[in-house]
């Protein structure tokens, strides 16, 4: 592909407000849309099992909002089908209205030549069978998740459901307990969005596009990661996709922006708030690094041995900037902070806020602090809580 001459040069810094402005942590949050309209600002929210302050897909909103209420948060996503479950960036959340979007991945997962789960004769059916004079169901209402505890050893039921919410004749409508709930797509998603009529090429403009607009600016592989493309997807689409190419000082790649995004620099208050690992803002590693100088691994999964910041270390963003980590847990109403990572004495006052706050959040009276990496900023730190927490 070449790449047409940029129209734009920005410096690291106005591509940093960028991100941070179409991720939404800069200016006013505009609370009278709130979570449906984080989700579709975003485009997709992301999930995951792991659950310490909470639910990944819950940190979102809050970490662009506030504290808002949980259940308002999962109320929000589920209710008069405004969102629907499908693999994007992962397994994410999505808005409704980007079903036809995703037409290109439920073909191609119909014309799959394999699968790591055999598929019994006759499950695929029954579950459809099920779920249309009784749904919407749960794997286990249907008949049994699992056929021993191990969790990749998925029942003839499961498999069959799974499949079918791939082939998107299923839809996961919420999660209860953090089970899936499926029923009929055809009950779902609303019959004006119904359909697979828009060929490859229309839907990958549209999630280009949507990925340069959630992103504000990115390389050709930022853009491409956003709901996992291939490279030469992206390649095929983006000179049709309403973004435009700029240059970013010290990227050292191509990249495309939203033009939106260019046309007003970005103003307004930041966000001083702890970090999902798996929001958006830092999805990508190589663009964490680019953008902010910061090294972000999830080590939830690495040997605890191995750990440096934590188990489930997030982010503390403030200023614009990730000015440390905290890998927090609960005992009972005390938020506790395992370990502190601080990027030098400026941070002590951001990480003590973002730890306040996201204890009242979740209806934590107290915070205790375990471990500072560095221990001169040890009670500094304790103080500024002190203050806070009063």
């Amino acid at each position: 592909m070449t790449t047409p001459r940029p129209t734009t040069d920005l410096s690291a810094d106005e591509a940093r407000r960028i991100a941070l402005r179409a991720q939404g942590f800069v200016g006013a949050p505009d609370r009278r849309s709130g979570v449906r309209g984080i989700l579709r600002h975003l485009g997709a929210v992301q999930l995951d099992t792991i659950s310490v302050l909470a639910r990944s897909h819950e940190l979102i909103p809050y970490a662009r909002l506030g504290a808002v209420g949980r259940k308002t948060v999962e109320k929000a996503y589920w209710t008069d089908t405004h969102a629907f479950e499908y693999w994007s960036h992962a397994a994410c959340i999505l808005p409704v209205e980007e079903w036809p979007h995703f037409a290109f991945r439920r073909r191609a997962y119909r014309g799959r030549p394999h699968w790591n789960h055999d598929l019994p004769d006759g499950a695929y059916d029954q579950v459809i069978k099920q779920l249309r004079a009784e749904g919407p169901l749960t794997a286990t209402e249907l008949g049994g998740a699992k056929r021993t505890s191990e969790w990749w050893d998925w029942s003839g039921t499961k498999v069959a459901v799974e499949r079918a919410l791939m082939y998107g004749e299923v839809v996961c409508v919420e999660r209860r307990g953090w089970k899936r709930v499926y029923d009929l797509a055809e009950r779902a998603v609303p019959q004006a969005l119904l359909h697979d009529e828009l060929d490859d090429a229309e839907c990958l403009r549209r999630l280009v596009r949507l990925a340069g607009q959630s992103l504000g600016v990115g390389t050709r592989a930022d853009i491409a990661d956003y709901h996992r493309l291939k490279g030469e997807q992206v390649d095929a689409v983006i000179a049709d996709s309403g973004l435009v190419p700029v240059t970013v000082e010290g990227w050292g790649k191509p990249a495309w922006a939203d033009p939106a995004a260019l046309q007003t620099p970005p103003r307004g208050r930041h966000r001083t708030t702890l970090l999902s690992p798996f929001d958006s803002l830092i999805w990508e590693r190589a663009r964490t690094e680019r953008l902010f100088g910061f090294t972000h691994r999830l080590e939830a999964y690495v040997p605890k041995q191995k750990r440096i910041h934590g188990y489930f270390a997030m982010p503390v963003l403030a200023g614009g900037h990730l000015v440390g980590r905290v890998d927090p847990a609960r005992e009972g109403s005390t938020l506790v902070a395992k370990q502190v990572t601080l990027d030098g004495p400026k941070a002590v006052p951001a990480v003590a806020e973002a730890l306040v706050e996201a204890a009242s959040w979740v209806d934590c009276t107290d915070v205790r602090v375990e471990r500072v990496d560095a221990p001169a900023l040890r009670e500094p730190l304790a103080k500024e809580l002190a203050l806070l927490v009063g």
